[in-house]
């Protein structure tokens, strides 16, 4: 591939969809597109990096168990999230500073998703605000919001976000104390949700929000919650007791808490603390039509794309979005076929073993055949 032209979306450097045929070329086209500091922000996590990296690494230690003789001849690969039916049972996690990516930010991001047929999970430090992005679809879906402020604050925003449609409220409990993300420290960058101050001013709430917040809400407020940021069965039971409808299986991409568990090596233990009673989503690495299958296998409901999304709406704006949501689609059919099966309620953990992770570990490791644009390349910005 050559250099970009100027802009982030397929419209602006002039690329059709078509041209990406692989997942690995989002990744390459977003390089391109990102100055180094907003790529540092997408692609960087906590400290050592640890925690992302076990993300990886956790997907890649799982191996199949195929079965054959089977009529594969359809596949259904559709799936269900708190009551939506979904083309794939996949949303797009929440960014901020998703406007840092593509123009359009959280409208490009959301149009994507609708335009295939999948959730999008707003987040309450992108642009623009959730009114905006909810007019600029046909449904709105999911909001995410961090705590920045008292009972009002919360209240406010489940006001907001119902009026604008969206059928589900999602609160992050894993940062109540910001992480230390040293590739943006090191280049001396602010995301843009931090330099406008609405994931700085007010963190005090976020740090002192509790299982008594949680009550209040379920008691207050009829929206299905999401507690986003679970991390141990412990946790995952305490929340079905307070009646949370989703537990989101979450590390933040390792971009919170460094040494921390790969997110699908938690997912085991939080589908049987959770016993039925709610459903359950994961994020953290998930980047490949395999590893929405692993996920499955192992009791979640939907699976959360957080960098991936970012990839591609950097590398191609809502087409882009559109553009890795038909790859991944294509790449569950593949995998459900070979695995002998013509949906995922056929699939059990009969399906699945420990492997031995054929490369080294790294975020990118799922895209072996990756090549990183020359500097002279990359869209100079």
């Amino acid at each position: 591939m050559s250099g970009a032209a100027p802009g982030n979306s397929l419209r602006a450097t002039g690329y059709q969809p078509v041209e990406f045929l692989t997942l690995q070329e989002l990744p390459e086209r977003a390089r391109m597109n990102l100055a180094d500091t907003a790529w540092d922000y997408l692609a960087g996590a906590a400290e050592t990096e640890t925690t992302y990296l076990r993300n990886r690494m956790a997907l890649d230690s799982l191996a199949f168990r195929p079965r054959v003789c089977r009529d594969v001849a359809k596949v259904d690969v559709t799936g269900s999230f708190l009551g939506r039916k979904l083309r794939l049972p996949v949303f797009l996690a929440p960014i901020g500073s998703l406007e840092s990516f593509a123009a359009g930010g959280g409208v490009a991001a959301a149009q994507g998703a609708e335009a295939f047929g999948v959730d999008h999970m707003l987040s309450s430090v992108t642009q623009p605000d959730l009114e905006t992005v909810a007019g600029n679809v046909k449904q709105a879906t999911l909001f995410q919001l961090y705590v920045r402020g008292d009972d009002a604050f919360v209240d406010g925003y489940v006001a907001r976000a119902v009026d604008a449609g969206f059928r589900a409220f999602a609160i992050t409990v894993d940062t109540a104390h910001y992480s230390r993300r040293e590739r943006d420290i090191i280049k001396r960058y602010l995301p843009a949700g931090r330099a406008r101050g609405v994931n700085r001013t007010g963190h005090n709430w976020q740090m002192s929000f509790n299982w008594d917040n949680v009550k209040r809400f379920k008691d207050k407020h009829t929206i299905p919650l999401i507690l986003k940021g679970i991390a141990t069965a412990e946790d995952a039971a305490t929340a079905v007791e307070h009646g949370v409808d989703c537990i989101y299986v979450s590390n933040h991409g390792g971009r919170q808490l460094d040494y921390g568990r790969g997110a699908i090596e938690v997912l085991p233990e939080v589908v049987a603390a959770v016993g039925g009673k709610a459903e359950i989503a994961i994020d953290g690495g998930f980047c490949r039509g395999t590893d929405i299958v692993k996920a499955m296998i192992l009791g979640a409901d939907a699976v959360g794309l957080g960098r991936m999304h970012g990839y591609a709406l950097a590398a191609g704006g809502a087409a882009g979005v559109r553009r890795m949501l038909e790859l991944l689609e294509r790449e569950c059919e593949i995998a459900l076929g070979l695995l002998g099966v013509q949906r995922f309620a056929d699939l059990d953990q009969s399906y699945l073993t420990a492997g031995t992770p054929a490369y080294p570990p790294g975020p990118f490791a799922a895209f072996p055949h990756l090549h990183w644009p020359r500097h002279n390349e990359r869209r100079d910005r």
